[in-house]
């Protein structure tokens, strides 16, 4: 017979304590950076560049501010909970609201709950930033196992649909019987499976980069074969987005789904980890890009912003733990998942892909709000926090 304990499901306060000899042993690694030389070509076909990751360096090793994600983090309540063996770090912040819908976001690679800082404010307390009260969301930001201040797994089985279950027990323990979710990235995998696992405390989710590719497009395009015909023309705009990520843009996610324990480098170079965080898709690499070479973010991507996501990671060790996530899972990234529940997309410009809203139906038989917004690349939250706070309030207004 098993039994458990008080102390494995009590939500307890959690703070962040960063220790000054961990500040200290990273700024002198970052001066110890040994660079490769310059790339031989004048662009990115190469991968990340050596300019934009020496500005990166000296702004990180000699400007940038090491207690702000301290800072940040500590300035939301916080908390951690045991669910199936692991402690889940989580940020819960109740709105004021009194009819506040509870809203379960999840992030994704090389993201953490970084991403959210920004729009949490906007969705907790939307009359204090121009919306509604009738739009308010108790909101719980978790960190996903293996990410930030969430235990690392020690042994395998921490897959999609396993943290789908974990949330489901995280949002119950709260105290919410009936709750939505929203996620980009492994979010909007995590926020799917939890669309498919149907439990009937969600009454919906929100997803800003749809799995939405139809069975007989994802074959062909993950094959690398050309277009078919009869395609729309928003359809074959997609394919071709889909054929350059499978053919060149996402070999990051080829050695971690393959590979994840060989990256040693990234647990022992600061800069290393940097480089291979900033390589995720060449949109947001050229949006972060300007904001340390020229010092002109695109949105809110800041210097300060990107680092306080890099620095998270390295002080809390998990470039690599965050990377076997692809190796855990057997999903793919933008094909169906047979979701079920009412469902909300948005679509922004530069994300990976841009899903047609004839996929979206199809993928998902309750769709009820899709829009294309007009700007905004894979990281929605980080990048455009207002943009996204009023598309996650859009997409489930009429859920309340």
């Amino acid at each position: 017979m098993s039994v458990t304990s008080a102390r494995a499901t009590e939500v307890r306060p959690f703070s962040v304590e960063i220790p000054a000899t961990d500040i200290e042993d990273l700024r002198a690694r970052i001066a110890a950076t040994r660079f490769p030389e310059k790339e031989t070509v004048a662009d990115d076909t190469q991968g990340v560049q050596l300019a934009p990751m020496r500005a990166l360096a000296r702004y990180w090793g000699s400007e940038y501010d090491f207690g702000r994600v301290e800072a940040r983090l500590n300035a939301l309540p916080q908390f951690k909970t045991e669910i199936d063996g692991l402690d889940i770090h989580f940020i819960h912040v109740r709105s004021a609201h009194e009819h506040a819908l509870p809203l379960i976001i999840t992030h994704g690679w090389p993201g953490s709950v970084v991403e959210m800082l920004s729009a949490i404010p906007l969705l907790s307390d939307p009359t204090a930033h121009g919306g509604d009260a009738g739009d308010a969301f108790h909101l719980v930001v978790p960190s996903i196992p293996g990410y930030g201040f969430s235990d690392r797994p020690s042994s395998p089985g921490w897959d999609p649909e396993h943290i789908a279950r974990a949330w489901v027990e995280l949002m119950k323990r709260l105290g919410y019987n009936r709750f939505v979710a929203q996620g980009g990235d492994w979010g909007a995998i995590i926020t799917d499976q939890m669309g498919v696992q149907a439990a009937p405390e969600l009454a919906g989710i929100h997803t800003n980069m749809p799995g939405a590719v139809p069975d007989e497009i994802f074959k062909l395009v993950s094959s690398g074969a050309p277009a078919p015909d009869g395609l729309s023309d928003e359809e074959k705009y997609a394919y071709e987005k889909l054929l350059f990520l499978y053919t060149k843009g996402i070999g990051y996610a080829t050695e971690m789904s393959l590979r994840p324990q060989t990256l040693f480098g990234i647990a022992d170079s600061p800069i290393g980890l940097a480089a291979w965080m900033l390589d995720h898709d060449k949109q947001s690499y050229d949006d972060i890009v300007p904001a340390f070479v020229d010092e002109r973010p695109v949105g809110n991507l800041t210097r300060d912003e990107v680092l306080d996501n890099i620095t998270l990671t390295w002080l809390t060790n998990t470039g690599v733990s965050s990377g076997r996530l692809y190796w855990e899972s057997k999903l793919g990234f933008f094909d169906v998942k047979g979701v079920t529940v009412p469902t909300a997309v948005s679509v922004f410009p530069r994300e990976l892909y841009q899903a047609p809203r004839a996929w979206a139906e199809q993928a998902y038989p309750k769709l009820i709000y899709f829009n294309e917004v007009a700007r905004g690349n894979h990281f929605a939250a980080w990048q455009e926090p207002e943009l996204y706070a009023a598309e996650v309030r859009a997409g489930f207004r009429t859920l309340r």
